[in-house]
């Protein structure tokens, strides 16, 4: 167990950078190495079911944490994340219950073509021309529903599709990426809901599962993400994001790739 911990926890530290640094939950880190170590403690039924519910856990740590620093900095729009919230509830439990009817294969499909999208964005480092204003409440709504919804498909915090709709709006990119940070905190507590409910009384969970959530794995990943977040968040008004978006795009390659090669050859 100890064991467990320092690994998840050392992941957690790179994850909580990144949350704090580019307005994401980290579920595109933390899913894949899931899928990965959890087969090496013996995890081996429900893999992926279990890595993206225990990402959606995770993020609620490490987006709240990232939120409170990018809040003191005055970079986080309560008011839209409110808005955001009633079509966030209905996608992420909808979204959540539909994805653990689906087979291992068809959620590999979807989240490596999700990772390819997201990388070449951070690659090309693309941004929607500001061209308008923050539509109103009910278009927000449902905005909401559909990042809600993808975002508990693939165990995300919702920034990579967030961010740019905000910048699209007019939003300043650090305002966007703070206040993804809150987006990504709601979507993360629904989501882990609807994992927990679906993932409750399914047999053949390792010990120490709560529903689709593995507490182990959560532990440490909360431990490290929450440490580094706030530093993340510090660096997000330092360093240059677009150089780093494109050396973590190079890994999303990789790790797409991996994934598509293991599952369907």
């Amino acid at each position: 167990m100890i064991t467990i911990l320092a690994i998840y926890a050392a992941i957690g530290c790179a994850v909580g950078i990144l949350a704090g640094l580019l307005g994401l939950g980290g579920g595109i880190v933390i899913v894949p190495v899931l899928l990965y170590s959890l087969p090496l403690f013996g995890v081996t039924d429900h893999v992926h079911h279990l890595a993206v519910g225990t990402s959606m856990a995770s993020i609620i740590f490490t987006s709240l944490s990232s939120a409170l620093a990018h809040f003191r900095r005055g970079s986080v729009h309560w008011d839209v994340v409110i808005k955001f919230t009633p079509g966030i509830i209905v996608g992420t439990l909808l979204g959540g219950t539909i994805a653990v009817m689906l087979p291992t294969r068809v959620l590999v499909g979807i989240f490596a073509v999700f990772l390819v999208y997201v990388g070449t964005q951070m690659l090309l480092n693309k941004k929607p021309e500001p061209s308008r204003h923050l539509p109103g409440t009910a278009p927000l709504v449902g905005v909401g529903g559909a990042i809600g919804m993808f975002s508990s498909f693939v165990g995300i915090g919702g920034g990579t599709l967030t961010i740019p709709f905000l910048t699209m709006c007019n939003v300043p990119m650090r305002e966007a990426i703070g206040t993804s940070s809150g987006v990504g905190m709601s979507i993360a507590v629904f989501g882990s809901l609807s994992y927990i409910m679906n993932g409750w009384g399914v047999p053949d969970l390792p010990p120490w599962s709560f529903g689709f959530i593995y507490l182990p794995a959560l532990l440490g990943l909360v431990i490290g993400s929450m440490t580094t977040a706030p530093l993340g968040a510090k660096l997000a008004y330092k360093v240059s994001v677009p150089t780093l978006k494109r050396f973590f795009a190079v890994f999303i390659f990789v790790v797409a790739a991996n994934l598509v090669w293991k599952t369907f050859f």
